[in-house]
């Protein structure tokens, strides 16, 4: 019998503004890199949901969802998959005195090209999010899978 295999589902934003992107300074193995406003989804949430939370938390801005981009399967150290489903929306400043998760150093608009010349990138994920952005790519918010309860 194969082995089951562990994934881990997460959530992503592009947020564009004349050319630049959205990104967060944060540190993955030791070093800077650059990576969208993103995390785990976590227990009770459905994919808006998340990403509506991982966008304030990281950046002190209320996301507004209008389409998703896609998803993706990443292979993880230990063997693990991250399932990232990226969104694409409008962002805009939340009201009041707010503090940024503590795990993200900085936050910096940068087009694509100023991002690879000048960072390391979290993970090829992050490119590949802006590219199917660049493309047009812009599937339905009503398609995205909702958080369905399991009958008692």
């Amino acid at each position: 019998m194969p082995e089951r295999l562990r994934c881990h589902v997460t959530v992503a934003a592009v947020l564009a503004e004349r050319g630049r992107y959205l990104f967060v300074e944060e540190r993955a193995g030791g070093r800077r890199v650059l990576n969208q406003p993103a995390g785990h989804l976590e227990a009770g949430e459905d994919l808006l949901e998340a990403i509506i939370r991982e966008v304030r938390e990281e950046t002190c801005l209320d996301f507004l969802p209008e389409a998703w981009l896609g998803c993706d399967l990443l292979t993880l150290s230990g063997g693990a998959v991250s399932l990232r489903v990226a969104f694409t929306g409008a962002a805009r400043p939340l009201p009041g005195p707010l503090q940024r998760d503590p795990v993200i150093l900085a936050t910096h608009w940068l087009t694509l090209e100023e991002a690879r010349a000048q960072w390391r990138l979290r993970s090829p994920l992050v490119e590949r999010s802006i590219l199917r952005f660049q493309s047009g790519m812009r599937l339905p918010l009503e398609s995205v899978g909702t958080l369905i309860a399991t009958p008692s």
